[in-house]
């Protein structure tokens, strides 16, 4: 049984009652479980299982696969303020995005686990902006390895990712109006 703070990342439905949850912690990377029963009306995960929620999770590791089992989860942090405007909740997505694209399953990196929860405790607390968007891709791309002096952050991810997720112009020309 582990046992580890995490953040939720993704949520797909896998059947009538149970999803998959994709998390990203410091001690095993970023992980996917399922929750099962969790849309049953007595189900202790519900309300806790929300995209960008600080959890403290206790999963089984699968046998076979990479699909471990869910077996509690409690809440630690809501981030509920980052739901509050847009322009917050887009650069949180954003940020999410480029962190899952860019990190291998089951690869601790507890650096990038806590970039993501800094950035989500800063949103929290005050607007988004673009000075925030490129101070996140500057961070990423130091942590992972790929600056290059005097190239910017975003040509790096770039490279390394083959392309910038579609909503960065959009979410940049948005938080300029700010």
């Amino acid at each position: 049984m582990n046992r580890t703070h995490a953040i939720l990342l993704r949520k797909t439905r896998l059947t009538e009652s149970s999803l998959i949850v994709t998390w990203l912690s410091a001690s095993h990377g970023r992980v996917k479980t399922v929750a099962k029963g969790v849309f049953r009306p007595k189900s202790r995960l519900a309300g806790v299982l929300d995209s960008l929620h600080l959890c403290e999770i206790q999963f089984s590791p699968a046998r076979t696969g990479d699909l471990h089992s869910l077996r509690e989860a409690n809440l630690l942090e809501a981030f509920v303020n980052v739901r509050k405007d847009y322009p917050r909740l887009a650069l949180a997505a954003y940020g999410v995005e480029l962190i899952e694209r860019s990190t291998e399953a089951e690869f601790p990196m507890p650096e990038l686990f806590d970039l993501l929860q800094r950035l989500l405790r800063f949103l929290d607390a005050n607007a988004g902006s673009q000075k925030a968007l490129r101070h996140f891709e500057s961070e990423l791309v130091r942590l992972l390895g790929v600056t290059q002096p005097g190239i910017p952050a975003e040509e790096s991810l770039e490279a390394l990712l083959h392309r910038l997720p579609v909503n960065r112009g959009e979410l940049l020309s948005r938080l300029s109006a700010l």
